[in-house]
């Protein structure tokens, strides 16, 4: 596959609002060896951080430019218009896009939906993120249409929200850029989809975290070989020891050879001694 994966681990960009402790836990599980780290990152620079390399994949707001990046759609979010406790929208259990047509809606630059302008009446100028357009909805300036997980991101014990009928929603995927799906991005990727740990598809997780782990194991390997070469020397050493008692051996024969010799030859010379007399006989 391509791609490299990174010896640190795996690294996992999010937005504000997105949610991966489901993923991160069931990752945990089954590649308890691989670390995997979470990287904060506003919505407006998520896209570059993924693309330069600064995490291996993003869970990001879509659309994203599918010439840079691959993208899986994850889920829908959905959508609410954020009010004061005391608005009379309140009142209802949902609220419809109709309902806020003589309302200020504020339009964050950092809009996570991509429309030109707002139902409702526009506010004098946009906040520069949704965190500052919450502080107005608190100021009671006007309203604000999010995502519900931003809404319950930047809670406010003063204010509230009510599902919005008839608005577009904010989808999230996960994204990675385009040509590097490395084994651990593949892994991810089955986590998300709902893939068992025994499913076919790439590498099982136990195949991944084997083959990282033989990059570290080769250096004690080698280690470990010299340290069975020694032990081989020390054995053959020990062998030629114990065998001149023992086994008889060939080097046994040899370091022996020198008293068994003067032992031959000493024999010999008194056979011959006793043998003289026989000779004079």
């Amino acid at each position: 596959m391509a791609g490299s994966d990174d010896p640190a681990g795996f690294r996992l960009a999010y937005v504000p609002g997105a949610t991966p402790a489901k993923w991160v836990r069931i990752w945990r599980e089954r590649l308890p060896s691989i670390p995997l780290t979470l990287v904060a990152v506003e919505a407006a620079e998520a896209p570059e951080l993924v693309a330069s390399g600064g995490a291996d994949a993003g869970l990001l707001r879509m659309p994203v430019d599918r010439e840079r990046f691959n993208a899986i759609p994850l889920y829908a979010e959905t959508t609410v218009v954020v009010v004061p406790k005391d608005h009379l929208i309140t009142a209802a259990d949902e609220v419809d896009l109709a309902d806020l047509a003589d309302e200020i809606v504020l339009h964050p630059l950092d809009d996570t939906f991509g429309w030109e302008q707002p139902p409702g009446k526009p506010a004098f100028e946009r906040p520069a993120t949704t965190a500052n357009a919450v502080e107005l909805v608190a100021a009671g300036i006007g309203v604000l249409i999010v995502p519900q997980s931003l809404a319950r991101l930047h809670h406010r014990k003063d204010l509230t929200y009510r599902p919005l009928t008839g608005a577009p929603e904010s989808r999230m995927g996960l994204v990675w850029p385009e040509g590097e799906t490395s084994d651990l991005v593949e892994q991810f990727i089955g986590i998300v989809r709902g893939r068992t740990v025994n499913s076919s598809r790439g590498q099982s997780p136990a195949e991944v975290e084997a083959a990282r782990n033989r990059g570290k194991g080769k250096g004690g390997a080698a280690k470990g070989g010299a340290g069975k070469g020694s032990a081989a020397k020390g054995g053959a050493a020990k062998s030629g020891k114990g065998g001149s008692g023992k086994s008889g051996g060939s080097g046994a024969t040899q370091r022996g050879g020198g008293k068994g010799a003067g032992r031959s030859s000493s024999g010999s010379a008194s056979g011959a001694r006793r043998g003289k007399p026989r000779g004079r006989r």
